[in-house]
């Protein structure tokens, strides 16, 4: 799905040599980021006419998008750890791996458990890590992150990550290169969450999304199979509000059409889209019913565009395999309707 083979490891991050290492990048290419680092790494802001976007180093994290100064996400404090990953780049898997093991390549490995409730291991390795700057300018930023092999996840990836506004909106395209000796599994998403209209919830946001098919759970939220959302509450082919529904759901299905499918929000006083192109063929939606802060439940909604399925590190559903020296490319994006 998406992945490429390049004939240069000096394509996007450096030049790798024959032990696998990218070399640093040239003194022109870097950008030295200003100003103290936050809870949520050094801070870019990026913009153009009535577009503000602000992205924190750690996680390559989306956390503010404003429109004419109204925010459009439902977000935190830069200074503020957050939670719910609000905004994050989630990598090298998302979602989540039944009891932290799967076997690759006929290895049977072991990630750390993070989500103990469950027993699961939880949106990847990078949610904390803080990515370099390459590039800034006054519309756009590149980040990027090399993540060295461990003994759960023993593959060396190399990720750059550009963030660009327009006028309707702002933009994500993440580059992934398996700079490593061996095949390497991957996946990703992004974990940014639109905000109820001032003074409402999610159950006045107008959905569409256009997916045929959803993933049914156990308690635990591991899959346990797919049907089709024709005749249920996960049934938003044809926008409706989103009333008392309730998601913590994944899809799949997706219609594509000119290279994107479009999921469409309208809320009382705005519509929203977030498109996500041909390399995302799921969503996991998150109505934000049990929010661990203080926050009023359901004061926004995520719809994270991912390239594989929860657990597909197990089960291999949309599993992407990295060769070494190929590169996978995805992009999404928000932008007013």
């Amino acid at each position: 799905m998406g992945s490429t083979k390049i004939s240069r490891r000096s394509a996007l991050l450096g030049t790798a040599g024959a032990a696998g290492a990218v070399a640093a990048l040239p003194a022109t290419a870097q950008a030295a980021p200003s100003g103290p680092p936050t809870a949520s790494g050094h801070l870019y802001e990026i913009g153009t006419g009535r577009q503000r976007v602000l992205i924190g180093g750690v996680a390559a994290s989306v956390l503010s998008w404003q429109v004419d100064g109204q925010e459009m996400l439902l977000t935190h404090d830069p200074d503020d750890v957050g939670e719910g990953y609000q905004g994050k780049t989630i990598l090298p898997w998302a979602n989540r791996i039944d009891h932290g093991s799967y076997t690759f390549d006929g290895e049977e490995l072991q990630v750390a458990i993070n989500e103990p409730d469950r027993d699961t291991a939880l949106h990847g390795l990078m949610s904390f890590v803080e990515w370099s700057p390459v590039r800034h300018r006054s519309d756009s930023v590149v980040l990027e992150h090399v993540l060295p092999p461990d003994y759960g996840y023993p593959f060396q990836l190399a990720f750059r990550i550009e963030y660009r506004v327009d006028d309707r909106g702002f933009a994500s395209t993440l580059h992934a290169t398996n700079v490593g000796r061996r095949p390497a599994p991957f996946g990703t998403a992004n974990h940014t969450y639109l905000a109820a209209a001032p003074g409402t919830s999610v159950d006045d946001i107008v959905l569409e999304i256009p997916a045929d098919t959803y993933y049914e759970v156990d308690d635990r939220l591991i899959p346990t199979g797919t049907a089709p959302v024709d005749g249920t509450d996960y049934d938003f082919r044809t926008a409706r509000p989103i009333a008392r529904t309730t998601m913590d759901t994944a899809f799949t299905g997706l219609h594509h059409t000119g290279g994107e499918a479009v999921v469409r929000f309208r809320r009382p006083d705005v519509d929203v889209e977030l498109w996500v192109d041909e390399n995302h063929r799921y969503l996991q939606v998150y109505t934000d019913d049990d929010p661990s802060t203080d926050r009023p439940a359901r004061a926004g909604l995520t719809v994270e565009p991912m390239t594989l399925a929860p657990n597909a590190f197990v089960t291999g559903d949309g599993l992407i395999v990295l060769r070494p020296g190929q590169t996978h490319t995805g992009s999404w994006g928000y932008r007013l309707a």
